[in-house]
């Protein structure tokens, strides 16, 4: 008997094609879950093809640059009543202060038979304008490539060592944070925080003059996550993140956080994970260090993965697969 089964247990459709190279967390859930299944007996494409059997169906922004749309959706099932649609909702209008995301996603939606969601506060933002919370649905919080983004190679920090804070983003957006990297910037520099450093790794606003901050080039995949495990925890100030990959892939590296409370779904992770800033830093730093011990231990214990992640949703496809009529 072979080793390798020769008929897929299934087909699955993905909306977008995959990308090489730093294309942002829908992209790393793309690449992650696409060769997940195959490796667990599925058939994965990227159009609807005859045979489908589920589509597992994401956004691109407002760009529209998928492979196929919700509409094409509809109308295969009207040629195929068996076939199955999971939506999987990353982002809402308030993080980018657009007026159309929560539009497009509610009309999108109407071919979904499950819907999951990225987090628990970017479901409760979308039941509060559209989504009906009755409807099948899951959250399955992102997960990063426990290949490349893991905590091997991180040292632990001991009391009396420099205390090495790190931040990383792709924008230079106001709202990830910079005033808040400005701040701990400067309370370094002027001795507020002694014994602490701060790594910006990424892209700012030009105007920032950092004055103690050590700073790196935008950066992705295994460059970024070496430079993360040489740091001890990461701050978070980002708002109203649906579900984004910078807590993530930190905390892969064996980072706590020390996070924003309008963070959005950033704050599920740091409730479990970190310790907030709340309106005094170096209170909240200090914070951090009086229960870096304990949280760095959980964080290795039950910290988020890629493996979680693409095991939820294979769970869920083969429920709705199985379970058809």
């Amino acid at each position: 008997m072979g080793l390798f089964r020769s008929t897929p247990l299934a087909t699955v459709a993905f909306n977008m094609r995959p990308r090489r190279g730093p294309f942002g967390g829908g992209n790393q859930w793309l690449n992650q879950l696409s060769g997940y299944l195959r490796r667990h007996g599925y058939s994965v494409v990227y159009d609807l093809r005859d045979g489908v059997d589920l589509v597992m169906g994401t956004h691109a922004g407002l760009s529209g640059s998928l492979t196929f749309s919700y509409a094409d959706v509809l109308a295969a099932r009207g040629r195929n009543p068996s076939l199955r649609c999971i939506q999987r909702i990353n982002d809402n209008d308030v993080r980018k202060g657009t007026g159309e995301m929560d539009a497009l996603l509610a009309e999108s939606n109407k071919a979904a038979d499950h819907t999951v969601f990225v987090s628990s506060w970017l479901r409760d933002h979308h039941a509060g304008r559209w989504f009906d919370s009755s409807r099948p649905h899951s959250v399955i919080i992102n997960g990063a490539d426990p290949a490349v983004f893991h905590p091997f190679g991180n040292k632990a920090w001991a009391a009396g060592e420099p205390f090495r804070l790190v931040t990383h983003h792709w924008s230079d957006n106001r709202s990830k944070g910079f005033d808040v990297y400005e701040e701990i910037d400067r309370l370094i520099a002027d001795g507020r925080l002694p014994d602490v450093e701060l790594w910006v790794i990424g892209r700012w606003p030009q105007d920032i003059r950092w004055r103690a901050a050590r700073t790196f080039d935008p950066c992705a995949g295994s460059k970024l996550a070496s430079l993360l495990r040489q740091c001890h925890a990461a701050v978070t100030a980002s708002r109203f993140e649906p579900g984004a990959m910078h807590p993530v892939e930190s905390l892969q590296c064996g980072l706590p956080l020390l996070y924003h409370e309008d963070g959005g779904g950033t704050v599920e992770l740091g409730r479990d994970f970190g310790v907030p800033l709340g309106g005094d830093i170096p209170s909240a730093v200090e914070a951090l260090k009086s229960v870096y011990p304990d949280l760095r231990r959980r964080v290795l214990r039950d910290g988020p993965s890629g493996d979680s992640m693409c095991m939820a949703y294979r769970r869920l496809i083969q429920s709705l697969l199985a379970d058809r009529r």
